[in-house]
């Protein structure tokens, strides 16, 4: 890859940039900003933290209120979920079974 006039400018302006950064990091007012920053960095870090250390408890929390939204809501879901899920698993071992209307419900091929 050649250097192009493009390439040249661009590297001098970023190095121009971060000399004009550093110099105005040296002031007063530079280093009222770094404080600053330093101050909402360490508060940012103890607020994800203590988001970490809550997780668990959230996550349990959703867990039960989403299951009895769903119990209260839509009472035969497990009921359905448990024939939905028996079926398949006993429908994997038997070749041509039938459904309740007499239609075949699958076909899988046995092992020989």
């Amino acid at each position: 890859m050649s250097i192009n006039a493009k390439h040249l400018a661009t590297f001098i302006l970023g190095a121009a940039a971060g000399v004009a950064a550093h110099k105005y990091l040296q002031t007063e007012e530079g280093e009222k900003l770094l404080e600053d920053l330093k101050t909402k960095a360490s508060d940012l870090k103890a607020e994800a933290e203590g988001a970490v250390d809550k997780a668990p408890e959230y996550f349990q929390e959703l867990k039960t209120k989403g299951s009895e939204a769903l119990k209260s809501n839509f009472p035969d879901a497990e009921k359905f979920l448990k024939d939905l899920i028996d079926k398949f698993t006993s429908g994997a071992t038997t070749a041509g079974t039938t459904t309740e209307s007499g239609d075949v419900a699958s076909v899988t091929p046995s092992a020989q």
